[in-house]
């Protein structure tokens, strides 16, 4: 089995998580995963804000910057319970561990014109995809989650009109899957990470042509 990282020692991604990429992705790709097992140790306000930083540096339509992320530390009590509470019972009961709990908004219309913005999640999403990114380069892990209640989360988080809830982030350090509640989460937390293969995915010009790289 890899290497299974304790509350003291800084993240080493488990052998078994490592994606198997082509050799020419970066390393932030290969080692990016999406744990459940949070050490005890805290992430510093500092990696905080530059993970926070490095998303509001994501691309969007027209610059338009649709994300908004309503963020709780575990050191902030009850804001992180109010988050960790709109969660399904089967996310709670691992994002409890987790050091940072936050919820991304996106606001739907053009800020110049009122007009529909139909990428407002695509851009918010990529903002979601720095986080996690920007996480592993610092050495901890981010789970993304769609299992949170979106209109509480509206009432409760006070969303202004306009804004829609689009994932959780859970955020941490990787701890033994052994602290775990479940079979079922220790047995994902060990398992290989898959993917389709990429000729479902990519095509040459036109739905299933094949790209033949």
């Amino acid at each position: 089995m890899g290497t299974v990282q304790s509350s003291e020692s800084s993240a080493v991604t488990p052998t078994e998580k490592r994606a198997d990429t082509l050799p020419t992705v970066h390393e932030l790709f290969r080692n990016r995963w999406s744990p459940r097992s949070f050490s005890p140790r805290q992430i510093s306000d500092s990696d905080l804000l530059t993970v926070l930083d490095a998303a509001h540096w994501a691309a969007s339509s027209y610059n338009e910057q649709p994300w908004r992320f309503i963020v709780a530390r575990k050191s902030d009590g009850a804001a992180f319970e109010r988050i960790l509470n709109l969660l399904t019972p089967g996310n709670q009961s691992w994002a409890k561990l987790a050091s940072v709990l936050m919820i991304m908004a996106a606001h739907t219309t053009f800020s110049n014109n009122g007009t529909e913005n139909y990428y407002a999640l695509h851009d918010a999403g990529q903002a979601c995809a720095y986080i996690l990114l920007q996480s592993t380069a610092l050495g901890f892990q981010g789970h993304g989650m769609a299992g949170f209640d979106k209109e509480r989360a509206k009432t409760e988080l006070g969303f202004p009109e306009g804004y829609i809830p689009g994932a959780a982030i859970a955020l941490g350090y990787v701890y033994s899957p052994d602290k775990l509640e479940t079979e079922k989460f220790r047995t994902a937390e060990r398992a290989r990470r898959q993917r389709k293969p990429l000729s479902e995915l990519a095509f040459l010009g036109k739905w299933q042509q094949p790209l033949n790289l």
